[in-house]
C-alpha cells in the first residue's frame, strides 16, 4: 500500500515539473532567435544605385520617317558579258577574276589561223579586182579615141563601159569582203569595253568557242546602284529623289543611303512588284550581287521615340527601366511601332511618355522598386580622387 502511494506522488511531481515557466534566460534566447530571420530579410536588401546624368535617356518626340520596304540586290550600271563572236579554239585567258582591267586591255586570244588566212584571200582578191579595173579603164580610154576618129563601132564602146563598170563592182565587192574577213580576225581578241574589273571568268585554254559562248564578265565597281522592288500597293507614295535607307549583306552594321533614280511604269506580271532604281548618295560597295533591304522615306512624322540599347526584350513582352521622380527604378512594359533606319531608334506607342527618363543600358542586376541616387558632377569628381581627403588632412 505505501509503494502504491510513493509511485503515485512521484508521477504527480513530475507533471508539476512539466507545467512550470520557461526561465528568463530562455526567453531572451527565442527572442534573439526569431529576429534573426527579418534582419537577414533586411541585409538583402538592394543597395541604392548611383545613377549620373550620361546614364538616361530623355524620351522625346524626334522625326519618324515611314514608307515602304523595298529589297533587291546591289548591280553594276556598267557591265559587260563578253562572248565569242567566232566559232574558234580559246588559246589564252590573260585575267583572273577580281584583276582590275583598263579600257582595251586583251583578256581573251582565241585561234585566229583560218582567219588570217580568209583575210590574205581577201586582199588578193582586191589587188585581182583592182587589176581588172585599171585595165577595163584603159580599154575604155582606148575605144573612146578610136570612136573619136571613126575607127570603131558604137557597140564596141558600149562593151568596154560595161567592162569598166562590172571591173568596179568586183573591187567593191572584194573591198567588203577584205574588211569583213579583217572585222574576223580582229573579233579573235576580246578586249575590255570599259576600265573595271573582271568579275567571272568562264572560258580556259583549250575550250571550243561557238559563237555566243560566254567567255568573260566585266563590271564598273564605281558604277553600283541598288535594284529593288516594293509591293505595288505602295507604288502611289513613291517619288522620284525621295531618300532610302538600307543595309547590304556582308557589311554588318552599316547603313547605306541613297535616292530614288526611277520607279518602273509597270509591275511584275508575276510577282506584282515594282522594280526601283536607287542611286548612291555616299560610300559604295565593291561586290555586286550582294542582298540589299531598306525602306524609303516616302513620309516623316512626329513621335516619341527611344533608343534601341535602352530597351529590354523578354520573350515576347519589352521593357525599359523608368527612374520615377529621381528616387527609384521602375520596370515599365513598352508598347513599340516602327523602326526608324536611319537612327535606329524605335517609336514608342505606349508605355512611356514624353520627358520620362531611362536607363540607357539597363543591367540584369537591376530591381523593381530599387532606390536611386543621382550622382553630380561634384560628387562624380570627388569619388573619383579618393586620396584628396586625406592629403588634406596630412
Amino acid at each position: 500500500m505505501l509503494r502504491k502511494t510513493l509511485l503515485a506522488f512521484a508521477i504527480a511531481s513530475a507533471l508539476a515539473a512539466c507545467g512550470k515557466e520557461p526561465a528568463k534566460g530562455t526567453d531572451k534566447a527565442a527572442d534573439k532567435a526569431a529576429s534573426a530571420p527579418a534582419a537577414k530579410a533586411d541585409d538583402k536588401q538592394a543597395p541604392a544605385l548611383s545613377v549620373a546624368p550620361e546614364d538616361l535617356v530623355t524620351v522625346s518626340s524626334n522625326a519618324l520617317a515611314s514608307g515602304p520596304v523595298v529589297t533587291g540586290s546591289i548591280q553594276p550600271e556598267r557591265k559587260a558579258d563578253l562572248r565569242a563572236e567566232v566559232s574558234a579554239i580559246v588559246l589564252q585567258v590573260l585575267k583572273e577574276n577580281g584583276e582590275a582591267v583598263k579600257k582595251g586591255d586583251l583578256l581573251v586570244r582565241l585561234d585566229d589561223t583560218s582567219l588570217r588566212d580568209s583575210v590574205n584571200s581577201a586582199e588578193e582578191a582586191v589587188r585581182a579586182s583592182t587589176q581588172s579595173l585599171e585595165q577595163a579603164v584603159r580599154m575604155l580610154e582606148r575605144q573612146k579615141t578610136l570612136r573619136a576618129s571613126g575607127m570603131t563601132s558604137a557597140q564596141a564602146m558600149e562593151d568596154a563601159e560595161i567592162r569598166r563598170n562590172n571591173a568596179q563592182s568586183d573591187l567593191a565587192a572584194a573591198k567588203a569582203r577584205a574588211v569583213g574577213a579583217r572585222q574576223q580576225l580582229h573579233r579573235t581578241e576580246v578586249r575590255a569595253p570599259f576600265d573595271g574589273i573582271v568579275s567571272e571568268r568562264k572560258a580556259s585554254s583549250g575550250d571550243t568557242a561557238q559563237i555566243g559562248k560566254e567567255l568573260i564578265k566585266v563590271i564598273d565597281p564605281t558604277s553600283m546602284r541598288f535594284e529593288g522592288s516594293i509591293s505595288a500597293d505602295k507604288v502611289g507614295v513613291i517619288k522620284v529623289g525621295q531618300p532610302v535607307q538600307f543595309a547590304i549583306n556582308g557589311y554588318p552594321g552599316q547603313s547605306f543611303g541613297g535616292k530614288v533614280r526611277r520607279v518602273d511604269p509597270a509591275a511584275n506580271p508575276v510577282t506584282r512588284q515594282v522594280e526601283v532604281l536607287v542611286d548612291f548618295t555616299d560610300k559604295v560597295p565593291r561586290v555586286a550581287g550582294l542582298f540589299a533591304e531598306g525602306r524609303i522615306e516616302a513620309e516623316t512624322t512626329s513621335a516619341l521615340m527611344v533608343p534601341d540599347m535602352a530597351l529590354v526584350r523578354q520573350g515576347d513582352s519589352t521593357y525599359a527601366w523608368k527612374v520615377k521622380d529621381n528616387k527609384a527604378l521602375a520596370k515599365t512594359s513598352v508598347n513599340l511601332g516602327a523602326r526608324d533606319a536611319r537612327t535606329g531608334h524605335w517609336q514608342v506607342l505606349a508605355g512611356l511618355t514624353e520627358g520620362d527618363k531611362v536607363m540607357r543600358a539597363p543591367s540584369s542586376g537591376f530591381r523593381d522598386g530599387q532606390q536611386v541616387q543621382m550622382a553630380t558632377q561634384k560628387t562624380v569628381a570627388s569619388a573619383s580622387t579618393p586620396g584628396a581627403d586625406a592629403s588634406k588632412g596630412n
